[in-house]
Protein backbone atom coordinates (compact mmCIF):
# COMPACT_ATOMS: atom_id res chain seq x y z
CA UNK A 1 0.00 0.00 0.00
CA UNK A 2 1.14 3.31 -0.66
CA UNK A 3 1.29 6.36 1.63
CA UNK A 4 -1.97 8.23 1.97
CA UNK A 5 -2.84 11.61 2.73
CA UNK A 6 -4.93 12.45 5.94
CA UNK A 7 -7.98 13.61 4.36
CA UNK A 8 -10.47 10.27 4.45
CA UNK A 9 -8.40 9.34 8.26
CA UNK A 10 -10.03 12.46 9.10
CA UNK A 11 -13.09 12.49 7.84
CA UNK A 12 -13.75 8.79 9.62
CA UNK A 13 -12.55 10.33 13.09
CA UNK A 14 -14.40 12.85 13.15
CA UNK A 15 -17.50 11.06 11.85
CA UNK A 16 -16.23 8.00 14.59
CA UNK A 17 -15.50 10.56 18.12
CA UNK A 18 -11.88 8.89 17.62
CA UNK A 19 -8.64 10.77 17.02
CA UNK A 20 -5.36 9.12 14.77
CA UNK A 21 -2.08 9.52 16.64
CA UNK A 22 0.74 11.33 15.22
CA UNK A 23 4.04 10.19 16.28
CA UNK A 24 7.29 11.77 15.69
CA UNK A 25 9.72 9.81 14.74
CA UNK A 26 13.62 10.01 14.19
CA UNK A 27 14.97 6.45 13.69
CA UNK A 28 14.87 2.42 12.91
CA UNK A 29 13.42 1.58 16.31
CA UNK A 30 10.89 3.86 16.96
CA UNK A 31 9.57 3.52 13.48
CA UNK A 32 9.54 -0.17 14.11
CA UNK A 33 8.19 0.16 17.80
CA UNK A 34 4.95 2.50 16.53
CA UNK A 35 4.05 0.95 13.27
CA UNK A 36 4.37 -2.68 15.09
CA UNK A 37 1.89 -1.97 17.85
CA UNK A 38 -0.49 -0.15 15.11
CA UNK A 39 -0.19 -3.38 12.87
CA UNK A 40 -1.07 -5.75 15.90
CA UNK A 41 -4.26 -3.07 16.67
CA UNK A 42 -4.80 -2.53 12.97
CA UNK A 43 -5.36 1.44 13.67
CA UNK A 44 -4.56 3.76 11.34
CA UNK A 45 -1.48 6.19 11.41
CA UNK A 46 0.77 9.46 11.06
CA UNK A 47 4.10 9.16 11.36
CA UNK A 48 5.36 12.92 11.17
CA UNK A 49 9.13 14.15 10.88
CA UNK A 50 10.47 17.23 12.44
CA UNK A 51 12.74 19.12 10.69
CA UNK A 52 15.65 18.66 13.47
CA UNK A 53 14.81 14.62 12.63
CA UNK A 54 14.93 15.21 9.18
CA UNK A 55 18.60 16.90 9.57
CA UNK A 56 19.83 13.85 12.12
CA UNK A 57 17.92 10.91 10.47
CA UNK A 58 18.56 12.23 6.53
CA UNK A 59 15.42 12.54 4.19
CA UNK A 60 16.35 9.77 2.00
CA UNK A 61 17.13 6.90 4.90
CA UNK A 62 13.39 7.94 6.71
CA UNK A 63 11.69 7.60 3.43
CA UNK A 64 13.00 4.14 2.94
CA UNK A 65 12.30 3.05 6.86
CA UNK A 66 8.55 4.09 6.44
CA UNK A 67 8.24 2.58 2.83
CA UNK A 68 9.23 -0.67 4.64
CA UNK A 69 6.91 -0.10 7.37
CA UNK A 70 4.60 -0.03 4.52
CA UNK A 71 5.24 -3.09 2.99
CA UNK A 72 5.85 -4.83 6.49
CA UNK A 73 2.34 -3.68 8.13
CA UNK A 74 0.03 -3.14 5.01
CA UNK A 75 -1.33 0.17 6.84
CA UNK A 76 -2.51 3.35 5.97
CA UNK A 77 0.11 5.51 6.71
CA UNK A 78 0.60 9.11 6.00
CA UNK A 79 3.75 10.95 6.49
CA UNK A 80 3.60 14.37 8.03
CA UNK A 81 6.19 17.21 7.87
CA UNK A 82 5.95 18.71 12.24
CA UNK A 83 6.46 22.07 12.04
CA UNK A 84 7.64 23.55 8.74
CA UNK A 85 8.59 27.17 9.36
CA UNK A 86 9.26 27.79 5.42
CA UNK A 87 8.13 27.57 2.04
CA UNK A 88 11.07 25.75 1.17
CA UNK A 89 11.24 23.35 3.86
CA UNK A 90 7.77 22.52 2.98
CA UNK A 91 8.74 22.16 -0.49
CA UNK A 92 10.94 20.29 -0.09
CA UNK A 93 9.32 17.50 2.10
CA UNK A 94 6.42 17.77 -0.54
CA UNK A 95 8.83 17.00 -3.59
CA UNK A 96 10.25 14.38 -1.64
CA UNK A 97 7.55 11.80 -1.58
CA UNK A 98 5.56 13.52 1.91
CA UNK A 99 1.80 13.59 2.15
CA UNK A 100 0.86 15.51 4.76
CA UNK A 101 3.03 18.89 5.83
CA UNK A 102 2.51 21.64 8.23
CA UNK A 103 3.31 25.07 7.92
CA UNK A 104 3.69 27.13 11.43
CA UNK A 105 2.99 30.41 10.35
CA UNK A 106 1.87 31.20 14.26
CA UNK A 107 5.21 33.35 15.53
CA UNK A 108 3.31 35.72 12.83
CA UNK A 109 0.60 38.26 12.74
CA UNK A 110 -2.93 37.21 11.56
CA UNK A 111 -3.05 38.83 7.89
CA UNK A 112 0.97 37.19 7.27
CA UNK A 113 0.40 33.34 8.28
CA UNK A 114 -2.30 33.47 6.15
CA UNK A 115 -0.39 34.63 3.28
CA UNK A 116 2.30 32.53 3.85
CA UNK A 117 -0.08 29.32 4.81
CA UNK A 118 -1.82 29.87 1.33
CA UNK A 119 1.53 29.90 -0.36
CA UNK A 120 2.30 26.08 0.86
CA UNK A 121 -1.53 24.76 0.23
CA UNK A 122 -1.74 26.26 -3.12
CA UNK A 123 1.64 24.42 -3.81
CA UNK A 124 0.80 21.49 -1.35
CA UNK A 125 -2.65 21.09 -2.72
CA UNK A 126 -1.71 20.71 -6.55
CA UNK A 127 0.73 17.86 -5.45
CA UNK A 128 -2.04 15.79 -4.06
CA UNK A 129 -0.45 16.52 -0.71
CA UNK A 130 -2.88 17.82 2.22
CA UNK A 131 -1.63 21.14 4.66
CA UNK A 132 -2.15 21.57 8.69
CA UNK A 133 -2.43 25.28 9.73
CA UNK A 134 -1.77 26.45 13.17
CA UNK A 135 -3.54 29.21 15.09
CA UNK A 136 -2.52 30.38 18.65
CA UNK A 137 0.90 29.76 20.06
CA UNK A 138 1.99 26.65 22.37
CA UNK A 139 4.53 27.59 24.76
CA UNK A 140 7.30 24.72 25.77
CA UNK A 141 10.80 23.39 23.84
CA UNK A 142 10.73 20.73 21.11
CA UNK A 143 13.32 20.32 18.38
CA UNK A 144 13.23 23.68 16.95
CA UNK A 145 10.18 24.94 18.18
CA UNK A 146 10.66 26.86 21.32
CA UNK A 147 7.87 29.57 22.71
CA UNK A 148 7.76 31.13 26.46
CA UNK A 149 4.63 31.21 28.62
CA UNK A 150 4.83 34.87 27.81
CA UNK A 151 4.40 34.84 24.18
CA UNK A 152 1.93 31.67 24.58
CA UNK A 153 -1.50 32.66 23.47
CA UNK A 154 -4.42 30.26 22.96
CA UNK A 155 -6.25 30.31 19.62
CA UNK A 156 -9.04 32.86 19.29
CA UNK A 157 -12.42 31.15 17.62
CA UNK A 158 -13.55 33.96 16.28
CA UNK A 159 -10.05 33.83 13.84
CA UNK A 160 -10.51 29.65 12.83
CA UNK A 161 -13.23 30.41 10.07
CA UNK A 162 -11.92 33.35 8.03
CA UNK A 163 -8.44 31.42 8.56
CA UNK A 164 -9.82 27.80 7.30
CA UNK A 165 -11.45 29.82 4.24
CA UNK A 166 -9.08 31.86 2.97
CA UNK A 167 -6.01 29.79 3.22
CA UNK A 168 -7.77 26.55 2.10
CA UNK A 169 -5.79 24.43 5.17
CA UNK A 170 -7.07 20.72 5.58
CA UNK A 171 -6.67 20.75 8.95
CA UNK A 172 -5.48 22.87 11.93
CA UNK A 173 -3.38 22.83 14.84
CA UNK A 174 -4.67 25.03 17.73
CA UNK A 175 -3.78 25.94 21.51
CA UNK A 176 -5.82 25.16 24.34
CA UNK A 177 -3.80 24.67 27.42
CA UNK A 178 -1.22 21.70 25.44
CA UNK A 179 2.45 22.19 25.47
CA UNK A 180 5.45 21.16 24.13
CA UNK A 181 8.15 19.08 25.49
CA UNK A 182 8.20 16.93 28.90
CA UNK A 183 8.48 20.15 31.41
CA UNK A 184 4.94 21.30 30.54
CA UNK A 185 3.38 21.80 34.33
CA UNK A 186 5.14 21.39 37.67
CA UNK A 187 3.80 19.56 40.44
CA UNK A 188 0.85 21.32 42.47
CA UNK A 189 0.22 22.79 38.92
CA UNK A 190 -3.71 22.12 37.22
CA UNK A 191 -3.40 21.07 34.07
CA UNK A 192 -6.30 22.11 31.93
CA UNK A 193 -7.71 21.77 28.39
CA UNK A 194 -10.04 24.56 27.23
CA UNK A 195 -13.06 23.00 25.99
CA UNK A 196 -14.89 26.07 25.59
CA UNK A 197 -12.61 27.16 22.90
CA UNK A 198 -12.47 24.09 21.09
CA UNK A 199 -16.39 24.19 21.30
CA UNK A 200 -16.48 27.19 19.95
CA UNK A 201 -13.97 26.19 16.85
CA UNK A 202 -16.34 23.30 16.05
CA UNK A 203 -19.45 25.47 16.16
CA UNK A 204 -17.67 27.61 13.68
CA UNK A 205 -16.24 25.20 11.10
CA UNK A 206 -18.60 22.19 11.80
CA UNK A 207 -16.80 18.54 10.53
CA UNK A 208 -13.26 20.47 10.03
CA UNK A 209 -10.72 18.18 11.61
CA UNK A 210 -8.75 19.72 14.98
CA UNK A 211 -5.00 18.83 16.08
CA UNK A 212 -3.32 19.35 19.12
CA UNK A 213 0.13 19.53 19.24
CA UNK A 214 2.26 18.84 22.71
CA UNK A 215 -0.17 16.48 24.00
CA UNK A 216 2.16 14.06 25.70
CA UNK A 217 1.62 12.79 29.29
CA UNK A 218 4.80 12.54 30.66
CA UNK A 219 4.19 8.92 31.92
CA UNK A 220 5.62 9.48 36.12
CA UNK A 221 7.41 5.98 35.20
CA UNK A 222 9.55 6.87 32.46
CA UNK A 223 10.82 9.45 34.53
CA UNK A 224 11.22 7.99 37.67
CA UNK A 225 13.31 5.52 36.03
CA UNK A 226 15.11 8.00 34.24
CA UNK A 227 16.30 9.42 38.16
CA UNK A 228 16.71 6.31 39.30
CA UNK A 229 19.86 5.92 36.46
CA UNK A 230 21.76 8.54 36.74
CA UNK A 231 19.09 11.19 35.48
CA UNK A 232 18.13 14.45 36.60
CA UNK A 233 14.79 15.65 35.32
CA UNK A 234 12.55 17.61 37.52
CA UNK A 235 8.99 16.41 38.68
CA UNK A 236 6.62 17.18 35.79
CA UNK A 237 3.06 16.94 35.17
CA UNK A 238 1.73 16.44 31.23
CA UNK A 239 -1.84 16.58 29.58
CA UNK A 240 -4.03 14.09 31.55
CA UNK A 241 -5.16 11.02 29.07
CA UNK A 242 -8.79 11.55 30.20
CA UNK A 243 -8.47 15.15 29.05
CA UNK A 244 -6.64 14.04 25.59
CA UNK A 245 -9.83 11.39 24.83
CA UNK A 246 -12.64 13.52 25.45
CA UNK A 247 -10.91 16.02 22.99
CA UNK A 248 -11.18 12.73 20.84
CA UNK A 249 -14.90 12.52 20.76
CA UNK A 250 -14.93 16.15 19.95
CA UNK A 251 -13.41 17.84 16.93
CA UNK A 252 -10.12 16.52 17.38
CA UNK A 253 -8.43 14.54 15.17
CA UNK A 254 -5.38 13.98 15.27
CA UNK A 255 -3.27 14.14 18.37
CA UNK A 256 0.76 14.48 18.22
CA UNK A 257 2.79 12.52 20.14
CA UNK A 258 6.43 12.93 20.76
CA UNK A 259 8.03 13.67 24.29
CA UNK A 260 6.42 10.04 25.33
CA UNK A 261 8.28 8.31 23.38
CA UNK A 262 11.75 10.06 24.05
CA UNK A 263 11.05 9.45 27.79
CA UNK A 264 10.14 5.91 26.82
CA UNK A 265 13.25 5.15 24.93
CA UNK A 266 15.36 6.84 27.33
CA UNK A 267 14.27 5.25 29.93
CA UNK A 268 15.09 2.14 29.43
CA UNK A 269 18.44 2.56 27.88
CA UNK A 270 19.23 3.78 31.18
CA UNK A 271 17.86 0.97 32.93
CA UNK A 272 19.26 -1.78 30.52
CA UNK A 273 23.04 -0.29 30.76
CA UNK A 274 23.22 0.67 34.13
CA UNK A 275 21.90 -2.81 35.46
CA UNK A 276 23.98 -4.68 32.06
CA UNK A 277 27.44 -2.56 32.49
CA UNK A 278 29.64 -4.96 31.12
CA UNK A 279 27.39 -4.84 27.66
CA UNK A 280 28.33 -2.33 24.87
CA UNK A 281 25.77 -4.13 21.93
CA UNK A 282 23.42 -1.78 20.26
CA UNK A 283 20.92 -4.50 19.98
CA UNK A 284 21.08 -5.28 23.58
CA UNK A 285 19.44 -2.17 24.92
CA UNK A 286 17.23 -0.63 21.55
CA UNK A 287 15.33 -3.80 21.54
CA UNK A 288 13.76 -3.59 25.18
CA UNK A 289 13.91 0.64 24.57
CA UNK A 290 11.59 -0.26 21.05
CA UNK A 291 9.61 -2.60 23.21
CA UNK A 292 8.99 -0.19 25.04
CA UNK A 293 7.77 2.19 22.61
CA UNK A 294 5.68 -0.09 21.08
CA UNK A 295 4.00 -0.38 24.76
CA UNK A 296 3.34 2.69 25.22
CA UNK A 297 2.03 3.21 21.71
CA UNK A 298 -0.70 0.25 21.96
CA UNK A 299 -1.90 2.17 25.43
CA UNK A 300 -2.07 5.60 23.49
CA UNK A 301 -4.18 4.27 20.62
CA UNK A 302 -6.55 1.99 22.84
CA UNK A 303 -7.00 3.89 25.90
CA UNK A 304 -6.40 7.63 24.32
CA UNK A 305 -6.80 7.66 21.24
CA UNK A 306 -9.97 5.14 20.58
CA UNK A 307 -8.69 4.48 17.13
CA UNK A 308 -7.68 0.44 17.36
CA UNK A 309 -9.60 -1.24 14.85
CA UNK A 310 -10.48 1.55 11.97
CA UNK A 311 -7.39 0.95 9.76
Amino acid sequence: MPLVTTKEMFEKAYAGGYAVGAFNVNNMEIIQGITEAAKDLNAPLILQVSAGARKYANHTYLMKLVEAALEETGLPIALHLDHGDSFELCKSCIDGGFTSVMFDGSHHSFEENIRLTREVVEYAHARGVVVEGELGRLAGVEDDVNVSAEDASYTKPEEVEEFVRRTGVDSLAIAIGTSHGAFKFKPGQKPQLRFDILEEIARRVPGFPIVLHGASSVVPEYVKMINDYGGKMPDAIGIPEDMLREAAKLAVCKINIDSDLRLAMTATIRQHLAQHPDQFDPRQYLKPARDNIKKMVAHKIVDVLGCDGKA
